[in-house]
């Protein structure tokens, strides 16, 4: 039987249109004891959003209580609407010994770091400044001028990316899945050499 182990949190941050959320997907489809923290926000719903998948839509009233009550493990506000993950789903989880997986932006990142430092930190790199420009124009969800302050944005955050634990590059989609994977269950092997798995073993000899 598996050592009752305190959950891991793990955080993932990339640049828009690097293909994070393709990635969190793919990742939540093949790991069962990954849950996923869907962020909360005042933001109106987009057409064919849910809440509860997509985001939790909360009104400015309800979210500034939260920010009083200590609700959020972090938030921003974001041209005039508030981001943020609810602390008190991510604890519940990890008191379950499950690990838990955010995918939110390195100023989100900092702060989550600075109160779990424990935490496993992911940064997904496009293949090249060429690659994600093409990626973003390809969507074709928006004007030049947007795709101009994506890449601006997309610079000013990779340049942040040295402090993450790991960096991956998402050029073959199934690669950047499997080494995702990969640093969570290389993770869990860490922590029950941490957790004294081997002391039973060692104290029999």
């Amino acid at each position: 039987m598996a050592p009752d182990l305190r959950g891991h949190v793990f955080i993932l941050s990339a640049p828009s249109g690097v293909g994070k959320s393709t990635i969190v997907k793919a990742v939540l489809a093949q790991d069962r004891r990954l849950r996923f923290s869907v962020s909360c926000t005042t933001r109106p719903p987009r057409p064919g959003e849910i809440h509860g998948v997509d985001y939790d839509f909360l009104s400015h009233q309800a979210f500034e209580k939260g920010i009083e009550e200590g609700r959020f493990l972090e938030w921003a506000k974001v041209y005039g609407n508030y981001y943020g993950t609810d602390r008190h789903r991510v604890q519940a989880w990890l008191a379950q010994g499950l690990d838990v997986l955010l995918e939110i932006d390195v100023q989100g990142a900092r702060k989550v770091r600075a109160t779990v430092p424990e935490s496993t930190t992911l940064f997904i790199l496009p293949p090249s400044m060429d690659a994600l420009a093409e990626r973003l124009r390809r969507r074709a969800t928006d004007a030049e001028e947007v795709i101009r302050r994506r890449l601006k944005a997309a610079q000013e955050e990779i340049r942040e990316a040295p402090w993450y634990d790991y960096i991956i590059v998402n050029d073959v989609l199934e690669e950047a899945v499997a080494d995702v994977v990969a640093i969570i269950r290389a993770s869990r092997c860490a922590r029950l050499r941490a957790h004294g798995v081997l002391a039973p073993f060692l104290a029999f000899f």
